[in-house]
């Protein structure tokens, strides 16, 4: 593993994480997942901190993070290591590190139902709504899968005809960043990729903050 850039932690993933995230395929049985417990957390969870408390020492606004554990009742989320910055309710960042590499994710879920209001309202104005829909366009090819588990009806109050019915019918949305697995996620250059990921979700995210986010 390559060493950390003066003033960082984070030194990248060692290939020897991928190693542990194979013996972890499936369901593992217990006694894999406790033979592999300390290597993972060494070899991909560490790295994964690391990152986030280099990311947070770069912006403020980064520093309220949490890196999920080694527990998780979910069926092959053991090859998953996943981490989020909250950005504001129900707005965060998103990180994942699988044998497919890192992704980053901009997210607005889960919903309350005043925030799924202001959300449709803020689509359905002309402003907001285009400024949406232009943003979105904006970003790169990779980073314009939207997920957001649509209603197959457009809300009652809104025209079936609506420039903006596809959004209009989201109740969360995520734009995924993938980053893929180049050499650098080995290394301490990993810290500017993902600065350089955040910043192209950083006009998705300030979206919400600014439409959809209530105001205190």
């Amino acid at each position: 593993m390559a060493d950390a850039q003066p003033g960082r932690r984070c030194t990248g993933w060692p290939t020897a994480a991928f190693d542990v995230l194979l013996e972890l395929d499936g369901d593992p049985p217990a006694a894999v997942r406790k033979r592999c417990r300390r290597d993972r957390e060494q070899l991909v969870r560490r790295p994964m901190i690391a990152l986030l408390q280099d990311l947070a020492e770069a912006d403020a606004a980064h520093e309220d993070f949490t890196v999920e554990g080694f527990v998780s009742p979910h069926y092959g989320r053991w090859q998953h290591q996943f981490a989020a910055i909250r950005i504001a309710r129900n707005v965060t960042i998103g990180l994942a590190f699988d044998l497919d590499g890192l992704r980053l994710s901009g997210n607005w879920w889960p919903v309350d139902p005043d925030q799924l209001r202001r959300y449709r309202s803020a689509v359905a104005a002309e402003s907001s709504g285009v400024e949406l829909v232009d943003l979105l366009r904006r970003l790169p090819e990779p980073s314009r899968s939207l997920i957001g588990g649509p209603m197959k009806r457009l809300p009652r109050d809104h025209p079936a005809d609506h420039p903006r019915a596809e959004l209009l019918r989201h109740r969360s949305l995520t734009s995924e960043v993938p980053l893929g697995c180049e050499d650098w996620l080995h290394t301490g250059q990993v810290v500017d990729h993902v600065l350089a990921g955040v910043a192209e979700l950083r006009p998705f995210t300030t979206w919400f903050t600014t439409h959809v986010v209530a105001k205190v």
